[in-house]
């Protein structure tokens, strides 16, 4: 026996009565209009959220906001002002100098606005090394909170995803706020 089975049978044997595991019911906020408050919320985070009109797409929406970028990476289609797919490349080091990534997000939470972006490029550096960042999600994708992501992530599979709530940002003991330091300088959230 190990020295942890022993001490795991020492409490056993010396537990006097045992109680079985509580029952936790979780209330977790909920919002009224979950896509006003996630607009609300990715603008304290530092990044920004559009609701596509009729008549819009992503491509008007990025060549409108950003008309200086020349380098665009995408690799969904119906967006016809990337430059080239990142998928193309060889190498991750290939996407240094990405001005923009157009990326699908999975889901949207309006509690923090995070959004869950699962890996469906080839190189998953392309969300981290681009300069601006825009992530792409269904206005009906939109969750109350974490409860309810973590809920639907474990009814689904992925290989890698990671949240990403505006844009990356770092502060030192001066509390001088960086923004962009570890990952996209702007992150530009499109619902469709």
């Amino acid at each position: 026996m190990s020295s942890r089975e022993d001490i795991l049978a020492t409490i056993r044997r010396n537990t006097k009565q045992r109680y079985d595991y509580p029952v936790w019911e979780v209330e977790a906020i909920t919002y009224a209009d979950k896509i006003a408050k996630f607009c609300e919320v990715i603008r304290q985070v530092g990044g920004e959220a559009v609701l596509l009109g009729d008549g819009e797409d992503v491509s008007s929406v990025v060549r409108s906001r950003y008309p200086e970028a020349t380098r665009i990476a995408s690799s969904l289609e119906n967006v016809a002002c990337a430059t080239f797919n990142p998928d193309d490349v060889e190498q991750a080091q290939d996407l240094d100098g990405t001005d923009i990534a157009i990326v699908k997000g999975a889901f949207a939470v309006a509690e923090n606005g995070a959004v869950w972006i699962p890996q469906t490029v080839k190189h998953r550096a392309l969300y981290f090394i681009a300069e601006r960042l825009v992530i792409v999600v269904e206005r009906e994708h939109i969750l109350n909170n974490m409860h309810e992501a973590y809920h639907r992530l474990a009814a689904e599979t992925y290989p890698f995803g990671t949240f990403i709530s505006g844009p990356s940002k770092t502060a030192d003991i001066e509390q001088a706020l960086v923004m962009g330091a570890h990952g996209a300088r702007d992150v530009l959230v499109v619902l469709t």
